[in-house]
Order: structure tokens, then C-alpha cells, then sequence
């Protein structure tokens, strides 16, 4: 197939976003969008630190802000090794592992589930023949693997990565056949006219055609890999913020039982904001195609 529009549709200037005034009490761009964004979270905190007495509430169960934070500071900075406190400094190794957990369980829930899901979509044959098991296996919850996860690999890291590939897997397969299959017809039969062949239709018109749908499975399946991951790290290892989860709920600990559920939260949001960056730049087509209209 013949390249040039493709490279006269990069190279064409993207046009620059109109200037929008800020309104109320936010100024415009992404300063105000933060602002914005960050208002609920401190809002809730204020209240939960108000209605807190004696740095607890609900009975003295659940700790108010400011504990969370000195439990928080002393596990991510304090010395190891040292007095009573098994957490203190632990934190940083605690989200590399859980953080390479989902890396590598998330990289090998793309490598099958892109290609499975675009195939199933593409081909009537591969669809009758994959698909039946996959929507067979697919309402099987993660904890229901555990059992299973442990009685093959053990308690080791190679449990936690095939529960969060499995995890992973269906969101993203599911979505990329969805992609793959809502192609627009006059796309395949345009491509067919110009002589490409069924191979070209797939790499050039199907698979592009399909990233929305693709990223937004992504997206999913990301959040399921670190839902999996702690529940993983809560059995089937003895590292990781799972473990810590578990092991500080076990006594007591629950300033920092907040604190590592706010750490999963937080590495949970970059991983997808990272995510959210890597689509934003694969699908600048889309914005050119809009604008040139």
C-alpha cells in the first residue's frame, strides 16, 4: 500500500489547542485541572481529621490523617533493622516488588491478549474456536485461582504473575475483540480495492482501527493487575504491599494498613496515568483526522 498519506498525516502540524479562561475559583489549564482534581481527596481528609479525637475514631479503630502520615514517614524513611518496628524503612522495596509483580504479569496479559482479542475479531474461524473457552474461564474470580496458583507454583513469585496475568488477560482480550470486530467495513473493502492483501488489512486498517478499544482494556486490566496483585501477595508470597496489607492488619497496625492501601491507590493512578500518556501519543491520528475535518 502506498505510504504517502500516511507520512504527509504525520508530518501535517497539529493545531493548537484554543485557550479556554478559567471558571469560578480554578484558573485554566492543567494547574486548575489539579486543583480541581485534588479538592475531594482534601476535603476528605479534613473531615476525617476533624471528626477523629485523640488521633482516632470509630472507637479507636481507625486512626485519623496524621497518624496515617507518621506511621507513613517512619515506614518509608525510618532506619531498618532497628527497634520494635518490623515496617520501618520498608516501604520503597515493598513497592518495588509488587510494582515488578504487575509489570511482569501485565507485559505477559498484553502479549497473549492483544493478539488473541484482535484475532478472535478478525477471523469467524479462530472466534469459534477460541473465544467459547474464554468467555467459559472468564467469570471465574482471581480468588477463586488462589488455590490452584499455590498447588502449582507454590509460594513464589511465580504464583502472584500468573494470577495477575489472568487478571489482565480478559479485560484486554475482551476489549481488543471488540475493537477488531466493529472495524468500519468501507476501511477493509477501501484497502482490499487498493490491492492490499488480507495480512495488510489486518496490520494496517484492523489494528489501528482497534487501539481505542485496545487502551481502554488496557486501562482495566492494569487496575485488575493490581487488584491481583495484592490478593496474591496476601497468600501466595512474603513480600510486597499485600503482604505488609496482611501482615499489619494481623496486629493491629492500622495507621499502616491506610497507609499502604493510599500507596496502592497512589502506584495504581501513575501506572495508569502512564498508561493514558502512551495512548495519548499512539493515537495522534485521531486528533489529526479531527482536525482536518
Amino acid at each position: 500500500m502506498n505510504d504517502a498519506p500516511a507520512r504527509a498525516l504525520d508530518a501535517a502540524p497539529v493545531p493548537a489547542a484554543p485557550k479556554v479562561k478559567g471558571r469560578g475559583l480554578f484558573p485554566a489549564g492543567r494547574t486548575g485541572a489539579a486543583m480541581r482534581a485534588a479538592l475531594l481527596p482534601i476535603l476528605v481528609i479534613a473531615a476525617w481529621q476533624l471528626a477523629g479525637s485523640g488521633g482516632s475514631l470509630a472507637g479507636g479503630v481507625l486512626p485519623t490523617p496524621d497518624r496515617v502520615w507518621d506511621a507513613w514517614v517512619v515506614w518509608a524513611f525510618g532506619p531498618q533493622g532497628m527497634g520494635l518496628n518490623p515496617y520501618s524503612g520498608t516501604w520503597l522495596s515493598n513497592v518495588l516488588f509488587s510494582s515488578m509483580r504487575v509489570a511482569q504479569g501485565f507485559v505477559l496479559a498484553m502479549a497473549i491478549g492483544i493478539p488473541a482479542g484482535v484475532m478472535i475479531g478478525w477471523s469467524r474461524a479462530v472466534s469459534g474456536t477460541v473465544d467459547p473457552t474464554i468467555q467459559l474461564l472468564r467469570p471465574i474470580p482471581i480468588t477463586a485461582w488462589l488455590p490452584f496458583s499455590i498447588a502449582v507454583f507454590g509460594i513464589q513469585d511465580m504464583g502472584a504473575i500468573f494470577l495477575i496475568a489472568l487478571g489482565g488477560f480478559y479485560p484486554i482480550v475482551v476489549n481488543a475483540t471488540h475493537g477488531a470486530r466493529d472495524v468500519d467495513r468501507n476501511w477493509i473493502r477501501a484497502a482490499e480495492m487498493m490491492g492490499a492483501s488480507r495480512f495488510d488489512v489486518l496490520r494496517r486498517v484492523v489494528l489501528p482501527a482497534a487501539l481505542p478499544a485496545i487502551f481502554t482494556g488496557l486501562r482495566i486490566g492494569l487496575g485488575i493487575a493490581w487488584t491481583a496483585v495484592i490478593v496474591s501477595e496476601m497468600v501466595a508470597v512474603k513480600s510486597g504491599l499485600g503482604y505488609v496489607l496482611w501482615d499489619a492488619y494481623y496486629v493491629g497496625r492500622m495507621d499502616v494498613v491506610i497507609a499502604d492501601m493510599l500507596s496502592i491507590g497512589a502506584m495504581g493512578l501513575l501506572s495508569d496515568r502512564l498508561i493514558v500518556t502512551v495512548e495519548h501519543w499512539a493515537l495522534r491520528w485521531r486528533r489529526l483526522q479531527s482536525a482536518s475535518r
